[in-house]
Parts: C-alpha cells; sequence; structure tokens
C-alpha cells in the first residue's frame, strides 16, 4: 500500500508555539450559505476588524479557491483533456466533496499555524462540514471549527444575486445549482447562527467579532 511509505513528521516548532508567537490561538471560522447570501462580505469584514486588532487572520473564499487549488476542468484545458478531467473540479456532488475535503485540509494547517482561518463556501452537505470539523478538532481541540450559518431565504439571496447566477440556473444554463437543482442543508446546530435577511453585513460582522472575543478569546 502507498499509505504505508506516508507518515506525519511533527514540527519542532509546535502549534502552541505559534500560537503563544500570534498572541492568541488558531481557529478555522467557517461561513456557510447559499449563494448571495453574504458570506463572503461579512467575512471580509471580520478580517478586516480582526486586523485592526492586530490578529493574524486569513480568508480563504470559494471564488478565489477555484482559481488555483480547485480549478474546473475547463481552467485546467491547457494541460490536456486526460489532466484535466483527472484534476479538475467541477460542481456534481463528488467535485463539492473533494473541493470541500482540500479547503478543509488547508484550513486546518493554517489553523495549525496559529492563524484565525475564515472561510466563505456555500459548502452545501453537512457530512462535508462535518468532516473538516473532525479533522480541525482532532488535529486541534474541541472548538477550534466554528460553524457561521450566514441564513437568508432562498428568495433574498435569489433578489441579489450579485453574478447573475441564479439567473443562469434558472434559464437552465447552470446545472447543479444549490438551492435550484441541487439541495442546501442548512446546520443542525452552528455555533453562530446569523439573520442575512434582517441584518446589515456590518452589524453581522460584529456579532461574529463578538463571538471570537467572548467564547474564543481570541481579542
Amino acid at each position: 500500500m502507498e499509505s504505508a511509505h506516508v507518515t506525519w513528521h511533527p514540527h519542532s516548532v509546535t502549534r502552541e508555539d505559534r500560537e503563544k508567537l500570534n498572541g492568541h490561538r488558531g481557529c478555522v471560522v467557517w461561513f456557510t450559505g447559499l449563494s448571495g447570501c453574504g458570506k463572503s462580505t461579512v467575512a471580509n469584514l471580520v478580517e478586516r476588524m480582526l486586523y485592526a486588532r492586530g490578529v493574524h487572520s486569513f480568508l480563504l473564499d470559494g471564488d478565489n479557491v477555484r482559481q488555483s487549488l480547485n480549478p474546473s476542468p475547463a481552467m485546467l484545458a491547457e494541460f490536456g483533456e486526460e489532466y484535466a478531467k483527472r484534476f479538475g473540479l467541477a460542481f456534481g456532488a463528488a467535485d463539492r466533496q473533494e473541493n470541500i475535503r482540500r479547503i478543509g485540509a488547508v484550513a486546518d494547517l493554517f489553523a495549525s499555524a496559529g492563524l484565525v482561518t475564515l472561510t466563505a463556501f456555500v459548502s452545501p452537505y453537512r457530512s462535508d462540514r462535518l468532516a473538516v470539523r473532525r479533522l480541525v478538532e482532532e488535529r486541534g481541540k474541541k472548538g477550534d471549527f466554528i460553524e457561521v450559518f450566514v441564513d437568508a431565504p432562498l428568495e433574498v439571496c435569489e433578489s441579489r444575486d450579485p453574478k447573475g447566477l441564479y439567473k443562469k440556473a434558472r434559464a437552465g444554463e447552470l446545472k447543479n445549482f444549490t438551492g435550484i437543482d441541487d439541495p442546501y442543508e442548512p446546520p443542525a446546530a452552528p455555533e453562530l447562527h446569523l439573520d442575512a435577511a434582517a441584518k446589515s453585513a456590518e452589524e453581522l460582522a460584529q456579532e461574529v467579532l463578538a463571538f471570537l472575543q467572548n467564547s474564543m478569546k481570541i481579542l
């Protein structure tokens, strides 16, 4: 078995060393919700607030990651059809699962470096989010994964439609689009439940900041 030749090598600089240097613990703050609910907007505001307070953080955003780590087959076409098909990720259920698995692994590494790691992904399936939670908490400790449900009804998200994706999905131009022809499974018990239909992005960001300060003792 190939896996028998792959072992985990402990670092001479530990996670605790890195957190002590940063002056705060590392964690993963996982924003999830429908496209257009405001995940990226709120996550960016939170990161700016953390930066202003001297907190070491990094934001992994869905579109940015799809540009590099997890491109679609079409984006890898220059490397040949076989390569693109093997390594590219589309938007079917299995590809979405692998997309979140890879992101979770990267987020875990960032958290282990002592960073407050913010992620903004639709991540529609509970099982995928649970798998990331298990990874982060097994490598770190319970409480290192904070699930933030940015909750806005489909009709609100569709009325915003900043990228025109809902319009394309309704027209049949986009397949497997979450909320239209693919399900979204909301968190059963998120650490934070944000009412994105009733409150401004700034108010929601303040709620996240308060949680990190009061429950996580980050600030």
